[in-house]
């Protein structure tokens, strides 16, 4: 069994490259060379979901983060595109509305942060009082 393991630790490997790189399920099995009913069962393994999931949040983290980077940009383009009469009104209605949507996102995320700092600061201060 020990060599079943490590060709498994390979395959699934490959298998999530394969679907992260937006392949269906059966072609990610047929590239890697499993069959697809095996594929099925390896998703339900939750040590294949946390692998495959721990790849997704690497891969959206830095997505975010070249978001960020880019974030005066976009916002700015998308000003820009939503002000020019040029651009379709279904285009402009879905910017204005994204743009409002991420900026009320922003400030709830803001909020939370501040009242788990001080949730935090207050669970300190009881803690040194014991």
């Amino acid at each position: 069994m020990k060599g079943h393991g490590s060709k498994f630790g390979r395959k699934k490997e490959a298998v999530i490259a394969a679907l992260f790189s937006g392949k269906s399920q059966a072609d990610a099995a047929r590239i890697v060379g499993v069959d697809p009913s095996t594929l099925k069962r390896w998703m339900q393994l939750p040590e294949f979901q946390a692998e495959y999931l721990k790849v997704r949040r690497e891969a959206m983290s830095r997505a975010n983060a070249r978001i960020q980077y880019h974030a005066h940009e976009l916002v700015v383009l998308g000003i820009k595109l939503a002000r020019d009469i040029a651009t379709p009104a279904s285009v402009r209605a879905h910017l204005v509305l994204g743009l409002h949507d991420r900026a009320n996102k922003s400030m709830e995320q803001e909020d939370i942060l501040v009242r788990l700092a001080e949730l935090e600061r207050l669970a300190e201060e009881a803690e040194k009082t014991r």
